[in-house]
Protein backbone atom coordinates (compact mmCIF):
# COMPACT_ATOMS: atom_id res chain seq x y z
CA UNK A 1 0.00 0.00 0.00
CA UNK A 2 2.80 2.47 1.03
CA UNK A 3 4.38 1.75 -2.72
CA UNK A 4 1.05 2.52 -4.84
CA UNK A 5 0.44 5.84 -2.63
CA UNK A 6 4.21 7.00 -3.07
CA UNK A 7 3.74 6.42 -6.83
CA UNK A 8 0.61 8.59 -7.39
CA UNK A 9 0.64 11.42 -4.63
CA UNK A 10 4.64 11.61 -4.03
CA UNK A 11 7.13 14.43 -5.73
CA UNK A 12 8.93 12.57 -8.70
CA UNK A 13 12.20 12.87 -9.25
CA UNK A 14 14.07 11.60 -12.22
CA UNK A 15 17.96 10.54 -13.35
CA UNK A 16 19.10 8.22 -16.28
CA UNK A 17 19.29 5.46 -14.11
CA UNK A 18 16.76 6.01 -11.70
CA UNK A 19 13.47 7.24 -10.40
CA UNK A 20 12.71 8.31 -7.05
CA UNK A 21 8.91 8.94 -5.42
CA UNK A 22 8.67 10.86 -1.69
CA UNK A 23 6.42 12.42 0.29
CA UNK A 24 6.63 13.34 3.83
CA UNK A 25 5.33 10.46 6.70
CA UNK A 26 4.64 12.08 10.02
CA UNK A 27 7.40 9.87 11.78
CA UNK A 28 11.05 10.97 13.61
CA UNK A 29 12.63 8.62 10.56
CA UNK A 30 13.18 7.87 7.19
CA UNK A 31 11.68 4.86 5.06
CA UNK A 32 13.21 3.31 2.08
CA UNK A 33 11.76 0.97 -0.72
CA UNK A 34 14.06 -0.19 -3.40
CA UNK A 35 11.62 -1.25 -6.68
CA UNK A 36 13.78 -4.06 -9.29
CA UNK A 37 11.59 -5.02 -11.95
CA UNK A 38 12.11 -8.34 -13.06
CA UNK A 39 12.97 -7.03 -17.09
CA UNK A 40 16.07 -6.11 -15.47
CA UNK A 41 17.20 -9.82 -15.09
CA UNK A 42 17.47 -12.71 -13.00
CA UNK A 43 18.02 -12.39 -8.87
CA UNK A 44 21.46 -11.92 -8.95
CA UNK A 45 21.56 -9.05 -11.07
CA UNK A 46 18.43 -7.46 -9.35
CA UNK A 47 19.93 -8.16 -5.76
CA UNK A 48 23.16 -6.57 -6.98
CA UNK A 49 20.88 -3.16 -8.06
CA UNK A 50 18.92 -3.29 -5.12
CA UNK A 51 23.03 -3.49 -2.99
CA UNK A 52 24.58 -0.62 -4.79
CA UNK A 53 20.99 1.32 -4.31
CA UNK A 54 20.70 0.78 -0.71
CA UNK A 55 24.02 1.42 -0.18
CA UNK A 56 24.76 4.99 -1.53
CA UNK A 57 21.44 6.15 -0.25
CA UNK A 58 22.92 4.65 3.40
CA UNK A 59 25.68 7.35 2.45
CA UNK A 60 23.30 9.83 2.22
CA UNK A 61 21.27 9.29 5.44
CA UNK A 62 22.75 11.42 7.83
CA UNK A 63 22.50 14.45 6.45
CA UNK A 64 18.53 14.14 5.11
CA UNK A 65 15.85 15.23 6.73
CA UNK A 66 13.74 12.82 8.98
CA UNK A 67 10.27 11.75 8.27
CA UNK A 68 9.91 11.07 4.47
CA UNK A 69 9.07 8.09 2.52
CA UNK A 70 10.64 7.31 -0.10
CA UNK A 71 11.02 4.80 -2.93
CA UNK A 72 13.50 4.39 -5.50
CA UNK A 73 12.91 2.29 -8.53
CA UNK A 74 15.76 1.52 -11.22
CA UNK A 75 15.81 1.96 -14.64
CA UNK A 76 17.34 -0.58 -17.35
CA UNK A 77 20.95 1.77 -17.54
CA UNK A 78 21.32 0.90 -13.67
CA UNK A 79 22.56 -2.82 -14.78
CA UNK A 80 25.29 -1.06 -16.67
CA UNK A 81 26.14 1.68 -13.84
CA UNK A 82 29.17 1.56 -11.56
CA UNK A 83 28.83 2.54 -7.84
CA UNK A 84 30.07 6.00 -7.98
CA UNK A 85 27.10 6.61 -10.55
CA UNK A 86 24.62 5.69 -8.17
CA UNK A 87 25.81 7.57 -5.60
CA UNK A 88 25.86 10.60 -7.44
CA UNK A 89 22.71 9.96 -8.85
CA UNK A 90 20.62 9.30 -5.48
CA UNK A 91 22.74 12.44 -4.36
CA UNK A 92 21.17 14.58 -7.02
CA UNK A 93 17.60 13.45 -6.97
CA UNK A 94 17.44 13.87 -3.21
CA UNK A 95 19.09 16.97 -3.30
CA UNK A 96 16.15 18.24 -6.16
CA UNK A 97 13.61 16.81 -3.73
CA UNK A 98 14.87 18.97 -0.84
CA UNK A 99 15.82 16.39 1.37
CA UNK A 100 19.28 17.32 2.33
CA UNK A 101 19.09 19.27 6.35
Amino acid sequence: MLFKRLYYRGKRQHSPILVMHSMPNRLSCNRLGITVSKKLGKAVKRNKVRRRIYEAFRLYEPVLKVGHDIVIVAKQKALLSEFGQYYNEIGGVLKRANLFK
